[in-house]
């Protein structure tokens, strides 16, 4: 007989660990290729896992909540199809007493009870911990008081990985939080906590009246709202707005559009022309299709566009383009469209949502004229598209200028100071318009 062992794949660009959040099938269970085994949690997507191979699970290696590293070993799979069974007692067997049996399950009971005692109840602090560091504090028996007490190095004041073993190196020392300084166990003096720290940390509670809805965030959200903030901290956002007038783009979609639908199969919205004119800026801007890695800038070989799309639960996920550059309009159609489809379903895989370069962001979808996006970490730049209206509007000619309705729309583009100036970052997003406004009307696709 021959086993296959599952492992954790690799789930995104500096995703290094996942948290196993449940199991989908059971030992001994018959399992299809591609079939779904277990589900895990990341700090950028919650995703299943699937089956390599037909056969036959055999064995789990991880518990529910378990973190896992990537190429780590999961589950085995007997891949012959045998079944696998337990084996019966021997009828030579010793039986085993009543008394025996009692004692068993009354130890039993006593674990679990244990274990239930020791259960760490989080919905009692209003700190936010990641899955990663609540596990490491259930492994080493580290309360939720003792985790509050701990002064965190990242955004908000929030405890690392790095913070908590840390913590644990020192011997989980007993800090006594009082007045914002901590003291800790062998030292002559406090330690004043930074003061960023403490005013992020120590937050009032909120009042509540009758008919108040009291709304927990998703685990979803606090990641993002966590991504959110650290981009903040990290990245210098600078922000440069240029009007474009797409009318000609705008006519040529409309007397394309129904046949393109009929030939293709496929509804051609904006989405897929933007991308293209940034993708074209990209080719001509480089160094605008870079990723930071600490005090390292890496200039990406491959031109990845991420399109933050909207979930039915109000949080975003952000898919991937791959190679966008090497895809005609009708491929870039296609791609939009299969991925914004299956975002909308919670079916994208692992793979969909990394690697990206650069990302956009259509805020226009919901009438907003501009906006000032956020960074997408490690990426140093995103495009926001404004909502497209008809507006009056100044035209030159050489009879002189007059007055006429156009279709216009803004271009917000966020960028990282830290490594791009004003000068590349304006010049980008006026490459990007450029290439809008100078769209050929009897284009054929």
């Amino acid at each position: 007989m021959s086993k296959f062992e599952l492992k954790l794949p690799q789930m995104g660009e500096s995703v290094a660990e996942a948290t196993l959040t449940t199991w989908l099938k059971e030992v001994g269970d018959t399992i299809e290729m591609d079939e779904a085994i277990f589900e895990i949690a990341t700090d950028k997507v919650d995703s299943e896992v699937p089956s390599e191979v037909d056969g036959v699970l055999i064995e789990k290696l991880f518990s529910v909540d378990d973190v896992i590293k990537v190429g780590q070993t999961v589950a085995i799979i007997e891949i012959d199809g045998a079944d696998v069974s337990t084996p019966a007692m021997d009828a030579s067997s010793e039986e085993v007493s009543e008394e025996t049996v009692a004692e068993l399950e009354s130890t039993v009971v006593a674990a679990q009870e244990t274990a239930t005692a020791n259960t760490m109840d989080f919905s009692r602090t209003e700190k936010f911990y990641s899955p990663l560091v609540k596990n490491i504090a259930k492994k080493e028996g580290i309360s939720v008081a003792e985790l509050d007490a701990i002064a965190g190095s990242g955004s908000e004041g929030r405890v690392t990985k790095n913070d908590l073993l840390d913590y644990i190196a020192q011997g989980k020392p007993n800090k006594a939080v009082e007045g914002g300084v901590v003291a800790q166990k062998g030292e002559d003096r406090p330690v004043q906590k930074p003061a960023a720290a403490k005013e992020n940390t120590i937050a009032a509670k909120q009042s509540t009246v009758v008919g108040d809805e009291v709304i927990p965030l998703s685990r979803m959200g606090k990641l993002i709202a966590h991504h959110m903030t650290a981009s903040l901290a990290t990245s210098a956002h600078v922000q440069s707005f240029i009007e474009v007038d797409v009318t000609n783009l705008v006519n040529w979609r409309n007397k394309t559009k129904v046949a393109f639908e009929k030939r293709e199969g496929e509804k051609l919205t904006f989405t897929p022309i933007f991308l293209e004119a940034v993708a074209m800026a990209l080719k001509k801007y480089p160094m605008m299709n870079i990723i930071m890695d600490g005090d390292t800038v890496i200039k990406k070989k491959n031109i990845n566009i991420g399109m933050a799309a909207a979930l039915p639960d109000g949080n975003l996920i952000v898919p991937v383009i791959k190679n966008a550059d090497q895809l005609n309009l009708v491929g870039m159609a296609k791609a939009v469209n299969d991925l914004a489809n299956r975002a909308r379903n919670n079916a994208l895989k692992p793979d969909e949502i990394k690697d990206g370069t650069y990302t956009v962001t259509n805020v226009g979808t919901f009438g907003s004229v501009f906006g000032t996006p956020i960074i997408n970490q490690p990426q140093v730049g995103i495009l926001a598209l404004g909502a497209i209206r008809k507006m009056p509007s100044v035209v030159e000619t050489k009879e002189g200028d007059f007055i006429a309705i156009r279709s216009k729309m803004y271009l917000s583009h966020s960028y990282d100071h830290r490594v791009v100036n004003g000068a590349l970052g304006g010049m980008f997003v006026k490459a990007v318009a450029d290439y809008l406004e100078a769209w050929d009307v009897n284009r054929e696709v």
